[in-house]
């Protein structure tokens, strides 16, 4: 095997984000098949075989694979290529420029999440070159679509071509990067992420003239409905991968601290706990969407004229669900909140949550790597209150842990937002890590 030479690889990688995060692959429209190609020409330069595939030429994804001895079922790195929309005006450095400033990278992408695309993309070339013994195949997918849902990404494949993508486990984004609590830096795997149970909430009334108000308002009517929901949460449910999470944290904290963490774990002072602990806001809101089913109104509708009183108002919520509950059982705790109110309840495109176990031959070796690349860091499991494409993969069977390495400090503010970047550092500690994860779980170990 050929040893690796890790400041070339670094300046590669480098290179590889820069070249991703200029192609604009804002969704919508998408156009990914930028990506694709860019992508697809790499592979062929290094003599590894990819494929494009998509429901139309322009929103492509792209799937690379090197062959193992089959002894072990597949891993597979999983990335997206589509971003987000900008407002050009409002960045330091234009959004689609790359600008390589102040030690880090700036550009729509480079957290969400085109930096995991290079990272993935120079761990296949790595492992390539290195001549590295296989036990298992190594599959890279590239999706379009993510941001929107993944239906003409990731679901697509796992719809159309299944074969392609199937593996025993996954790395995909959500977990990898250090985050600080306390003084403490914790490098998160994400082992849980909520389903989604979005829904429509619909009330109906005696339509009429606008200048002759009445008490049967269908506006009033959801007016009041969305502020009473709103003005409770839902009932607290600790899960499992909520109660690892906060225990790992605590364990590594003073006793103090550790106890008002530990009292979270409590179910009848888990909501007073939260609010008590001395840390920053940003860190006990992520706690309390971590406890509950959440909901979260985001779209009202209602009449298209100003003189005329509607028949009906609709609501729309992103709601999330936690790992072990079905829609079923949501829409009944749902129900049991609005009480006896009339109202229509109708989901759209609801998608399960989903958990994987801590322990195990990958979970080992991730956190047996982050260990040695940063000994005073603390490796601990994550429940994801957001969504990823995790739930198109888990639908083959395939085991998807949450993990695109990066140090700490992080500046999560850009992603959906101004001024996106991420320090090369990172970036580079981050490629190295990966690295260091594939090889020690795919390759074959000297005898």
């Amino acid at each position: 095997m050929q040893a690796i030479d890790w400041q070339a690889a670094n300046a590669e990688v480098v290179e590889h984000l820069r070249a991703l995060i200029q192609l604009d692959t804002r969704n919508p429209p998408g156009n990914e098949i930028r990506a694709a190609a860019y992508l697809r020409d790499v592979f062929a330069r290094e003599g590894i075989t990819a494929e494009i595939v998509g429901p139309t030429p322009d929103r492509a994804s792209l799937v690379a694979r090197l062959a193992g001895n089959g002894t072990q079922r597949p891993l597979l790195l999983m990335s997206h290529t589509d971003v987000v929309a900008v407002e050009p005006q409002a960045w330091t450095y234009p959004p689609f420029a790359a600008t390589v400033a102040d030690g880090a990278i700036w550009g729509r992408g480079a957290l969400d999440m085109k930096q995991m695309v290079a990272m993935e993309l120079q761990t296949m070339l790595l492992l390539k070159r290195a001549g590295l013994p296989l036990a298992r195949d190594v599959i890279f997918l590239a999706a379009a679509d993510e941001e929107v849902g993944g239906h003409q990404g990731a679901g697509w494949v796992a719809q159309h071509h299944p074969a392609l993508i199937e593996a025993e486990y996954a790395l995909n984004e959500g977990g990898g990067a250090g985050s600080e609590v306390n003084g403490v830096v914790y490098y998160g795997i994400q082992i849980a992420e909520k389903g989604t149970a979005r829904f429509r909430l619909r009330t109906r009334g005696t339509p009429g003239h606008g200048s002759q108000p009445h008490d049967d308002s269908a506006v009033v009517k959801l007016v009041r409905l969305v502020e009473r929901m709103m003005r409770t949460p839902l009932p607290v449910h600790l899960t499992p991968a909520f109660e690892r999470y906060l225990e790992a944290i605590a364990a590594a904290q003073p006793p103090e601290l550790a106890a008002q963490l530990r009292a979270v774990l409590d179910p009848a002072q888990t909501a007073a706990a939260i609010d008590a602990l001395p840390l920053p806001e940003n860190f006990r809101r992520g706690l309390r969407a971590q406890v509950r089913n959440t909901l979260t109104p985001t779209i009202l509708r209602a009449g298209e004229q100003i003189n005329v009183i509607p028949s009906h108002a609709e609501a729309q919520f992103d709601a999330r669900i936690l790992p072990g509950w079905t829609n079923e059982q949501f829409l009944a705790e749902l129900h049991a909140h609005l009480g006896d109110d009339a109202a229509e309840i109708e989901l759209i495109e609801p998608t399960l949550p989903l958990d994987a176990p801590t322990g195990g031959p990958l979970w080992d070796a991730i956190v047996d790597v982050l260990r040695e690349r940063d000994p005073t860091g603390v490796p601990i499991p994550t429940l994801l209150t957001g969504g990823t494409d995790a739930k198109h993969i888990a639908t083959l069977g395939t085991t998807v842990y949450g993990f695109a390495p990066g140090l700490h400090p992080t500046d999560w503010s850009g992603i959906h937002g101004h001024d996106e970047h991420i320090h090369i550092a990172s970036l580079e500690w981050g490629t190295r890590t990966l690295y260091e994860v594939v090889a020690r779980f795919c390759g074959i170990a000297e005898v």
